[in-house]
């Protein structure tokens, strides 16, 4: 049995592609896998803050040194540290903004990076220290960016910050162009539901 953090990034609700794909996938991995628990975090509806100046000064503090307000900061950061590390598999809903991520899943990555509890820094530079975890990205891009193109910043960079942690077993599926018009965006999505199956399968 596997503990699965399903988490959503996108503001749009029903009309989110990527939300769509997200909850297909754990509808149909829950079926297949019963015993398995989830945790859902919805960062579109419930954004996490962004790091501040509080969240700086407390993370280089004891918290003994701490002022109220760090601990506090901090503390957001602790709890979401906790909740990611307790999962074992990952399944993030993500659609592509201005050629990246949204900022939510930006405030949130911010908040989980940290020195001493997610990564290190030893003799030999950074060292990952989160293992063992597996990830899956659903993605929705309303252009036609193909995954690598030098306008994808999206799949580069979120295997560069989550393999800096140290999680490097990383599946994507994406729908491109499904603001390409009908033909464009039929096609998309029955090659993201068609991987979505496969993955369910396989993953």
């Amino acid at each position: 049995m596997a503990h699965i953090l399903h988490l959503d990034s996108s503001p749009r609700g029903e009309r989110s592609h990527s939300r769509t794909f997200s909850h297909d996938f754990m509808t149909a991995w829950q079926a297949a896998h019963p015993g398995d628990t989830v945790t859902y975090r919805d960062l579109g509806h419930a954004p996490v803050p962004h790091v501040s100046e509080a969240w700086v000064g407390g993370s280089f503090l004891p918290s003994e040194a701490q002022t109220p307000e760090m601990q506090a900061a901090i503390q957001i950061s602790d709890d979401l540290i906790t909740e990611f590390l307790a999962a074992d598999r990952y399944v993030f809903g993500v659609p592509m903004y201005n050629l990246n991520i949204p900022s939510t899943l930006k405030a949130y990555i911010d908040q989980i990076v940290r020195v001493g509890k997610t990564f290190g820094v030893g003799e030999q530079g950074y060292q990952p220290l989160v293992h063992g975890k597996k990830m899956l990205v659903l993605s929705s891009r309303g252009g036609p960016i193909p995954v690598n193109s030098p306008y994808d910043f999206e799949e580069p960079y979120l295997r560069a910050i989550f393999g800096f942690m140290g999680v490097v077993d990383m599946t994507f599926i994406h729908a491109i162009n499904v603001n390409g018009g009908d033909a464009a965006r039929i096609e998309a999505l029955a090659h993201a539901e068609a991987a979505i199956k496969a993955t369910v399968a396989s993953w």
